[in-house]
């Protein structure tokens, strides 16, 4: 199993900078103010119903488990407390979880560089005044390409639950605070998002609350009950970040790839972006990976669901409004969602939810429940689309 290691003894770049290399690559938070700023404002509430809001989604989130465990069989300490953030909140926790998954693979790629050029003879320039502007320029570039994107997807996202938040064992683990939206395994609810799709879909703000908690819950409570499962998807995601990242003339050359591309991909949907750039190779371990965030959703959603009307009344009517919600707008919303592999993110959800009703209809919640005991109980892609064929590799 591989995750992430201590930071390398050598991280010298442009003009001796002893920044971390992961933050010479992105002005981080230049990243987090661009996407603040071009978010779009959330609803109108008042100071107190926005109190009020904050209050009950922490309360919804903690009774959520409680609900979740009955529901699945999957019995997990309570959480210590959703965070409630704003747009910009849930901004800056991608963004510190971008940064720690790139955080390894970057440095392994410049190592890797300087050991193929000393085995070829070749040597770089990376001191200089012209290479520190160089690297100040482009770091600026990309926050704004980060930024941009994560302003697109700031006002869509409900909540979320992130076991990749800065690594305890990776570089400055030591002086991190505590109890910030950036730690790792913290649940997160966006207010103004729930708020802004209750009223769209003219829910009730009491069940859609705790519905949306409920699934981001059960998210918590598959990666505590199966503690091995954020380091394996952190060690898969790692090497493929690394795989893209590792040589300049390789990347250029796959990104005019894409370019030609591009049009086609945008008509026939699919893996967006990261789909076009990978090699066959990269796209297996994407395929691999997508399986798994499938199983993860698609429990989730079955979870959400089979907690009934007992606790959530009006679950029906949500998950009728919500799945038509999920379809998307046309235009270039539809087109944008494509690039970004948001399509494919939807498929993940209904392939996943029929993917779990139909173990659970065999072998119920406690024979689904195999799947979290190790990597090897994993449903591979071809058994996401035949649930019965995981059944027989696991059950016999």
């Amino acid at each position: 199993m591989t995750t992430a290691q201590a930071s390398p003894p050598d991280e010298t770049t442009a003009a001796g900078d002893r920044t971390p290399l992961v933050d010479q690559l992105v002005d981080w938070e230049l990243a987090v103010s661009i996407a603040g700023r071009l978010a779009p404002p959330g609803p109108p509430v008042t100071r107190d119903q926005a109190d009020r809001a904050v209050t009950q989604m922490r309360r919804l989130a903690e009774r959520a488990t409680g609900h979740v465990g009955e529901t699945s069989g999957l019995h997990v300490a309570p959480d210590t407390g959703a965070v409630v953030v704003d747009r910009r909140g849930w901004a800056r926790a991608n963004v510190a979880a971008f940064r720690s998954l790139l955080e390894v693979p970057v440095v392994r790629a410049r190592d890797a560089r300087r050991e193929k050029d000393a085995r070829e003879g070749r040597q770089r320039r990376e001191d200089g005044p012209g290479a520190a502007a160089a690297v100040a320029l482009g770091r600026r570039a990309t926050a704004a390409e980060v930024g941009g994107l994560l302003s697109y997807l700031a006002p869509r996202v409900l909540g979320q639950y992130d076991p990749f938040g800065p690594d305890p064992s990776g570089p400055g683990a030591a002086t991190r605070a505590t109890g910030t939206p950036d730690e790792p395994g913290r649940l997160l609810l966006v207010a103004p998002n729930i708020v802004a799709v209750e009223r769209e879909l003219q829910l009730r703000p009491r069940d859609f609350r705790l519905w949306v908690c409920l699934h981001e819950e059960t998210h918590r409570v598959q990666f505590t009950a199966a503690p091995w499962l954020a380091p394996h998807l952190r060690a898969r995601t790692e090497g493929l970040v690394g795989d893209v990242v590792g040589e300049p003339g390789e990347l250029l050359a796959r990104l005019r790839t894409a370019a030609r591309r591009l049009p086609a991909a945008v008509g026939e949907g699919g893996d967006g972006l990261v789909g076009l750039l990978a090699t066959p190779e990269q796209q297996a371990v994407i395929t691999e990976v997508t399986a798994v965030m499938s199983l993860l959703e698609g429990h989730a959603d079955v979870v959400m669901d089979e907690v009934g009307p007992s606790v959530v009344p009006t679950v029906a009517t949500i998950r009728e409004r919500f799945a038509t919600r999920r379809e998307g707008r046309p235009g270039m919303d539809r087109v944008v969602r494509r690039l970004l592999g948001l399509d494919a993110k939807m498929r993940q959800y209904t392939d996943g939810a029929a993917f779990v009703r139909g173990v659970v209809a065999d072998v119920g919640f406690e024979g689904l429940n195999a799947v979290w005991t190790g990597p090897e109980m994993l449903p591979a892609p071809a058994e996401i689309a035949d649930p019965r064929a995981w059944v027989r590799r696991v059950h016999g």
